[in-house]
């Protein structure tokens, strides 16, 4: 359930019609409803604490980093599950402490290790045994021990898309599962680093809950043969990856039906179990506005619909052939057969393929639904175009929560060398 509805004929983030905000701010812009996102917030939580006797849960930053968005979550109790330096410095700036931030990803560097010692952060999970060498250096160094846990990787499909899997043994995340006890057994013995639990996550975008509970299952045997050799595991990390409906009418497990699953997979471990939910708190919470440049006949009959938002601005169908349910904000009833892309000067600036689709004409507004995740946060500014601005809605009020950066602002940010200004 999302608040994006349609009133007198009309689309509504709330109680906000959209275009009175495509108005004031111009389009594309990314519109989120604050009432959506603490639903969805709520709904996981209670599901999960209805089953669980001990859970955190961390929202997944890299599916919307936006401040606001944050600090929504924050008021709910989330945590963050964050993958870089700069994302810390946003958790921390949206309120969330530091002891409710779990810092995943492959890539570490030290800087951002030190920075993440310093703050005194809830938890590491290593995805390799050379990381955690490193981090127990930092941390020894420092006078601090580092809390973790060890990302171990399955060898499980998720059956998702493969650009967005990561729980098969050619992935690049975690450690071997026939390595981890070993490793395990080895950092917890360094000194800096504290080693309670392990974490696992096998992909974005799960529509199917078996590939899930075959993971935890195998964790929940690599748990008893760790604790079976002496050592601590009180913390287990099932990541995050439940999918979200993104075309009308699609019926996909629930959070209802991930707790219940998590339940049967986790029955008598005696741990706190932890989660990374991203999409599915914020995907159906946002929309992106764009408004008709014109609609251009083609050699096959199946007009072009050019929109100003482009695959800058919402990159995930050119990126994975993902589907985007496309609304007219004023649907006249007709409906239109066709093709919708954007102005980039790439084949892949498309949206949808011969699409049935609200009839539209130059100068309609139309919204690309369940764009708020991997939405804004993956926008750039190829072809020089500015980067996507967003909005906060609640109940009637609304608010500019990222400015649009024109193309201007961009390139007063760069310059021309001296030897070069010299040739003029």
């Amino acid at each position: 359930m999302d608040h994006f509805t349609y009133q007198n004929g009309e689309l509504y983030a709330e109680d906000v019609p959209l275009s009175a905000i495509a108005k004031a701010v111009g389009t594309p812009v990314y519109v989120y409803s604050q009432a959506t996102l603490t639903r969805h917030a709520r709904v996981f939580r209670d599901a999960l604490s209805a089953v669980l006797p001990s859970i955190h849960i961390a929202f997944a930053m890299k599916a919307n980093p936006n401040l606001a968005v944050l600090k929504v979550l924050a008021g709910e109790g989330y945590g963050a599950d964050i993958v870089s330096g700069g994302e810390l410095e946003r958790a921390l700036a949206a309120g969330i402490p530091a002891g409710d931030v779990v810092f995943s990803g492959v890539g570490k560097g030290a800087r951002e290790l030190t920075r993440a010692v310093e703050v005194g952060l809830g938890q590491f999970n290593l995805e390799s045994e050379e990381e955690g060498v490193e981090l127990a250096r930092i941390a020894a160094a420092m006078g601090r021990t580092a809390v973790c846990a060890l990302r171990v990787n399955p060898d499980v499909d998720a059956r998702t898309h493969a650009k967005i899997s990561t729980g098969k043994s050619e992935n690049k995340f975690g450690v071997a599962y026939h390595q981890a006890a070993a490793i395990y057994a080895r950092l917890s013995a360094l000194e800096g680093l504290e080693m309670r639990g392990l974490a696992v996550h096998i992909g974005s975008q799960i529509t199917d809950l078996e590939p899930s509970r075959e993971a935890f299952v195998k964790m929940g045997a690599l748990m008893a043969e760790l604790r079976g050799a002496g050592f601590t595991v009180s913390h287990m990390d099932l990541g995050g990856g439940l999918g979200v409906p993104y075309r009308a009418h699609e019926e996909l497990p629930g959070p209802g039906d991930y707790a219940a699953m998590i339940a049967q997979a986790t029955s008598g471990w005696d741990a706190t179990i932890m989660f990374e939910p991203g999409r599915v708190i914020a995907g159906n919470a946002g929309v992106l506005l764009t408004r008709v440049i014109r609609v251009k006949q083609s050699a096959t009959n199946t007009p072009f619909v050019v929109v100003d938002a482009a695959m800058n601005d919402l990159a995930r169908p050119a990126m994975y052939d993902a589907w985007h349910d496309f609304a007219a904000l004023a649907p006249s009833g007709e409906r239109m057969m066709a093709n919708i892309v954007g102005p980039i000067c790439e084949s892949s600036d498309t949206f949808a393929t011969a699409r049935d689709i609200d009839a539209v004409q130059a100068g309609d507004l139309g919204a690309f639904r369940t764009a708020g995740a991997y939405g804004a946060t993956m926008a750039n500014t190829y072809n020089s175009r500015a980067l996507v601005p967003e909005v906060m809605v609640s109940g009637d009020k609304w608010a500019v929560v990222a400015q649009r950066i024109e193309p201007s602002v961009i390139l007063a940010a760069e310059q021309v060398p001296d030897w070069l200004e010299q040739a003029d």
